[in-house]
């Protein structure tokens, strides 16, 4: 395999963490081609993978001496990718429940229904964020990011037709997923979270 794209030696994790400056600039490098291969497989669109991307790579940068394992560097980094990829769409659920400034605000939820309306809004974060990544794409471009059908197929380089079936087959997925039973999603944790 080529050494430009695999992953970082132990040793060089190692010194890495012991506060070697120049073998952390290495780590960091050797790791950015996988970090954004991660991030275009799971965030919804190229421009919310270059971040995602970026701030893992910041996260390697600064919270590396937090990594247990050495040999783990891989599997950590998918995980902060990962996580990073969910809080992005749980951003645009967050902004698309927001009442515009001009609404009247209803009476406050009770702490019940503000638990609940968390619950629901992380179980359907866990729903979209387990459709392929082609359906996840065009469905938080069209639904969660509003934009126009033509503008979704153009950026994504597909006929309206195709991104209309992609379209389809994720929204049934997603009706699927929310309304087959199944296991309750869990409460976050902070144990084993990487970012600050």
């Amino acid at each position: 395999m080529n050494r430009r794209f695999s992953w970082p030696d132990e040793r060089l994790v190692r010194a890495a963490q012991d506060g070697d400056v120049a073998s952390l600039t290495t780590v960091v490098m050797e790791s950015q081609p996988h970090v954004r291969r991660f991030a275009l497989s799971l965030c919804a669109s190229p421009q919310d993978a270059e971040d995602a991307a970026q701030e893992a790579l910041i996260i390697l940068y600064r919270k590396i001496g937090t990594l247990r394992a050495t040999g783990a560097l891989a599997g950590w980094m998918f995980r902060i990718v990962r996580n990073e990829c969910l809080r992005q769409v749980r951003q645009l659920v967050r902004r698309s429940e927001e009442p515009d400034a001009g609404q009247e605000t209803a009476a406050e939820p009770s702490a019940e229904e503000a638990v609940l309306h968390r619950l629901e809004a992380r179980r359907i974060a866990a729903a979209v964020g387990a459709l392929p990544r082609d359906q996840r794409q065009v469905l938080l471009m069209r639904d969660v990011q509003g934009l126009p059908g033509r503008t979704v197929a153009r950026a994504l380089g597909l006929s309206d037709a195709a991104m209309k079936s992609r379209l389809h087959r994720a929204r049934a997925a997603l009706r699927h997923a929310l309304t087959a039973p199944g296991p309750a999603v869990p409460a976050p944790t902070t144990e084993g979270d990487p970012r600050p």
